[in-house]
């Protein structure tokens, strides 16, 4: 008879920072099951924050994002169900729902597990979703959502103190996050990233143009502005409002921008995928901060390094927190986030 092997079912599908706050809950079970195959099912556009984990033995990439937009078309039918397939392909041991949603419990559900692990009613947006598990979890004297998640893979014998953030780290991304900086003339730099999930949750791009202009009087680093492709227009509109050679627009894809948050002295902006990643990879951070979701704050979700600064916004009404219509995040001045930036730099760097 072959030897039975443990196996565990990570339920993460997004978004950038929610799966970078998993890694470490996931290299703790791969420690504390070193012979278990770990299988991770994922939003195929965010896969690729799993490339060499090593610590993730399979990737299950699904597309419900997309699969929404087109629910009853042939072809959405089809990968609904390769995805189905794909959860059921192994029996599991356990099934840990980190994503804490009706969607991300039915997976769990629909897989071949004897156990389904999630948090408990009161820690969920979607508390019906605790119909679904097994096993339910009321963390206690956790405050970052890293300790949540660890407090998951706890019930199947993993601890951790050491966080581990095994991101990809490629050679090709490497090299040409060092051709482009050599192309534009830069060596040490300061990161500016500008993006957010909404508007509320993003500082206004003339208060990003205003901080470039005075860092650059007042620091010895270029300054980076980050982004996709996509966001080209505003990053332009930026970096002309910033009137400075030292200002650069740097776009990137998401492995390009690992590579170039390991090497930047200081990351700027607010809560977003890229600041998560800096934050993994030991990034200086200042972070604009909109806290109006309870269940957002900074000390839950923000940078956990205490040498990092944090900045917070003043508070919409709780109805109009996550508008894509409200006005850009206000109450926090150009002045304070220089003052911080200055700050965070002398701490790193003297």
């Amino acid at each position: 008879m072959p030897e039975s092997r443990e196996r565990f079912l990570v339920i993460r599908l997004s978004s950038i920072g929610d799966i970078v706050h998993t890694l470490p809950a996931v290299a703790a079970l791969g420690l504390a099951h070193p012979q278990a195959e770990i299988h991770w099912a994922v939003e195929e556009r965010y896969s690729e924050i799993l490339a060499g984990n090593p610590y993730v033995s399979r990737v299950i990439k699904l597309d419900t994002l997309g699969w929404r937009k087109t629910p009853t078309a042939g072809s959405t039918m089809a990968e609904i169900m390769q995805g189905y397939e794909a959860l059921r392909e192994y029996p599991y041991d356990a099934a840990i729902d980190f994503q804490g949603l009706m969607k991300s419990a039915i997976f769990a559900r629909l897989s071949h597990s004897r156990k389904r692990i999630g948090l408990a009613w009161a820690s969920l947006r979607e508390p019906l979703a605790a119909l679904l598990y097994t096993q339910r979890v009321s963390p206690r004297d956790c405050t970052h959502i890293i300790e949540i998640n660890l407090s998951l893979v706890e019930q199947l014998g993993a601890q951790s103190s050491n966080w581990e953030f095994p991101l990809p780290d490629q050679s090709q991304d490497r090299e040409a996050v060092r051709a482009e900086l050599d192309r534009l003339g830069t060596r040490d730099f300061i990161i500016v990233n500008f993006g957010g999930g909404w508007k509320s949750k993003r500082w206004a791009p003339v208060n990003y143009a205003e901080l470039i202009a005075a860092l650059a009087a007042q620091a010895p680093f270029d300054i980076l502005v980050t982004g996709s492709t996509q966001e080209n227009e505003v990053a332009q509109d930026i970096i002309a409002g910033a009137n400075t050679t030292r200002a650069k627009w740097f776009p990137s894809t998401l492995l390009q921008f690992i590579a170039l948050a390991r090497r930047a002295k200081l990351l700027i902006g607010g809560d977003t995928g890229p600041l998560h990643i800096a934050a993994a990879v030991g990034t200086p951070i200042v972070v604009i901060f909109n806290a109006a979701d309870p269940r957002n704050t900074p000390e839950r979700n923000g940078p956990f390094n205490p040498s990092d600064i944090i900045l917070c916004g003043s508070r919409p009404a709780k109805s109009e927190a996550h508008s894509k219509h409200l006005n850009y995040l206000e109450g926090v001045s150009v002045e304070s986030v220089v003052k911080a930036a200055l700050q965070r730099l002398g701490r790193s760097h003297g």
